[in-house]
């Protein structure tokens, strides 16, 4: 008679006998430590994710001397407005005070405090950031700085040093190009009918 299934394979596996438990394979990971090259990587793309929209520089600077004039204009700009600003004829919108910030605190405040004026239609900034003459261990740094700092920002058109009343070198008049809404509105305004 023929054997099912079942017995044939009872049949043949007869004379298996289990392995002893010693015999197992271990099947746990093993811990591997990260290199340094490894970490450095890792370190790297972590820096890449957290993106800095500040664009400022950090790099080295030429100093000024405390109680130098700064003025910059773009291109563009009208000598009869880069005239009025020099002369603290507009009206002031805004300040932002950097005296006794670090450099870092500095740089993100200027960033921001623009950043945030041409958004909400700010045109005429003031922006104290001191004479630095009790700066350590060189004079006029922050001041330097600022100087750099705006001639970087697009939204710069122009500025200059203040007048005496309003902290003289140790403060910049600061003139931000007109918001897309701003610019529509005016030409509303003076359109030729």
């Amino acid at each position: 008679m023929a054997m099912t299934d079942e017995e044939l394979f009872l049949a043949s596996m007869g004379d298996v006998v289990p392995l002893a438990q010693d015999n197992r394979a271990q099947l746990k990971k093993q811990q591997n430590q990260p290199t340094d090259a490894q970490l450095a990587r890792r370190k790297a793309a972590q820096k890449e994710l957290d993106f800095d929209p500040n664009f400022l520089s950090t790099e080295y600077v030429d100093l000024l001397d405390p109680h130098d004039l700064l003025g910059y204009k773009k291109d563009g700009v009208q000598e009869g407005v880069y005239k009025n600003l020099r002369l603290g004829k507009y009206q002031i919108d805004a300040t932002l005070d950097l005296h006794g910030k670090s450099f870092i605190e500095a740089r993100q405040a200027m960033f921001e405090f623009v950043t945030d004026c041409q958004k909400r239609n700010i045109r005429v900034l003031l922006i104290r950031h001191g004479i630095g003459l009790k700066s350590k261990p060189f004079p006029a740094i922050l001041k330097s700085y600022c100087n750099k700092w705006l001639q970087e920002m697009p939204n710069v058109l122009a500025f200059h040093s203040a007048l005496t009343c309003h902290g003289g070198s140790g403060s910049t008049y600061t003139l931000l190009k007109k918001s897309d809404e701003k610019k529509l509105e005016n030409r509303e305004i003076h359109a030729k009918r």
